[in-house]
């Protein structure tokens, strides 16, 4: 039974003297609700529903694509001993940042030393021979200028002074490996940069290039390494050639970087490197950027976000993301027209840039676009629109920020 049915009868009913004290709690609830209908407000009595929008926006703009890679140093070295011996001490601290040329490690030096000093007797002895030969081819000379010798004793004694001579050069060159080998039981910091833990440690006896003792990495730029692909080389390789972007291969293209707890992509380098071929089992070409690390922000091994200058520089229309609907398959927005009507406006999109979507088609400048309370509103529907202030990038300014931007 209907509301209005049971209020009428109700009322019928409460006029007969013999009923009215038994139905009396019942008329009450019937009449009660008849009140609260009448209380009740009409679809529509409050008019048309508030709808915030903004206008669609004209400006340059300029595509960006985003990539992901990570940072890389560009000098890192594996530090090995070049002779064997036993670690005599450790130099650094594990993890510090050390300069060139800085002492890492000392392998016991006193072999070496050994071997040195005699290598400078067996240099000494040389000259000595030498001398001797030198002499003794000089005595030669008088002795066959008077026939006292035969040709062929002259030439022993002169072979003997070329023999005694290459034995100086030999000694010379056996001191010069020993002084090296002395040398090289200092290890040194061949780079600038920040080093790892060391892998062995006092006591511990080395060989020759094994094992790795620790590694060191450079700090004051990093690489940010990252892989492109296909399509995202070919269009970049027509916009180059099409003279709408600078080729990364011939120029330091900008680009710019963020890191995982990062907003945006605040850092900024260039690039300064782009492989030769494409990656045969990915598809994709590599690619390197370079950044400044003076303040040592960076770290190998990070993740990073990479974004790269994608198109030429052209006019578009624009409105916010969150205006953008979709129905099915297609992309729409609602447009408020000089009735004050939502009318459905199906749309092509493009690039998101600054948290505003490009319009290919479907959408014209300085249209007002529902950009708050696209649920409530349906094509064709009467709407009270409020127009929102918009920032110099055609983005709307709520409420609440405006007014917290007007304070002063």
């Amino acid at each position: 039974m209907s509301i209005g049915l049971l209020c009428r009868s109700a009322a019928s009913v409460l006029r007969a003297p013999a009923l009215r004290g038994v139905l009396i709690l019942t008329g009450s609830i019937a009449l009660g609700a008849c009140q609260s209908r009448a209380d009740t407000p009409s679809p529509g009595a409050f008019g048309p529903p508030p709808v915030s929008v903004a206008p669609a926006v004209q400006r340059q703009v300029q595509e960006f694509d985003e990539f992901t890679g990570r940072l890389e140093s560009p000098k890192s070295v594996d530090i090995r001993p070049r002779v064997s011996g036993y670690i005599k001490k450790v130099h650094f601290h594990d993890g510090q940042e050390v300069k060139q040329g800085d002492l890492l490690f000392t392998i016991d030096p006193d072999p070496y030393l050994a071997e040195l000093a005699k290598a400078r007797a067996q240099l000494a002895a040389a000259h000595t021979q030498v001398e001797l030969a030198i002499s003794e081819e000089a005595r030669g000379h008088k002795l066959i200028d008077v026939k006292a010798i035969s040709q062929q004793e002259f030439d022993q004694l002169a072979s003997a002074t070329r023999n005694t001579a290459a034995n100086v050069q030999a000694a010379e060159a056996a001191m010069q490996s020993a002084q090296l080998n002395v040398g090289y039981t200092e290890i040194r910091a061949p780079i600038a940069g920040r080093i790892s833990r060391a892998n062995v440690t006092e006591g511990n006896l080395v060989n020759v290039g094994d094992p790795v003792l620790t590694s060191l990495v450079s700090q004051d730029r990093v690489y940010a390494y990252f892989e492109a692909a296909e399509d995202s080389y070919l269009k970049y390789a027509r916009l180059a050639r099409e003279g709408s972007r600078l080729s990364s291969r011939t120029n330091a293209s900008p680009v710019t970087m963020g890191l995982a707890d990062e907003e945006g992509f605040p850092h900024r380098g260039v690039m300064d490197f782009v492989d030769n071929r494409l990656n045969p089992q990915t598809g994709a070409m590599r690619g390197r950027a370079v950044f400044d690390n003076a303040e040592r922000r960076f770290t190998p091994g990070l993740f990073a976000r990479i974004r790269l200058v994608g198109s030429g520089t052209y006019t578009a229309v624009l409105t916010p993301e969150n205006a953008i609907g979709t129905d099915q398959s297609k992309k729409f927005v609602l447009v408020i027209g000089q009735d004050n009507k939502a009318q459905f406006r199906e749309v092509k999109l493009g690039a998101l840039i600054d948290g505003m979507r490009v319009i290919s088609s479907g959408l014209f400048p300085g249209d007002l676009v529902v950009v708050d309370g696209l649920q409530r509103v349906r094509p064709g529907m009467p709407v009270t629109p409020e127009k929102l202030p918009i920032d110099d990038k055609g983005m709307p300014i709520r409420k609440q920020a405006a007014v917290a931007s007007a304070q002063p």
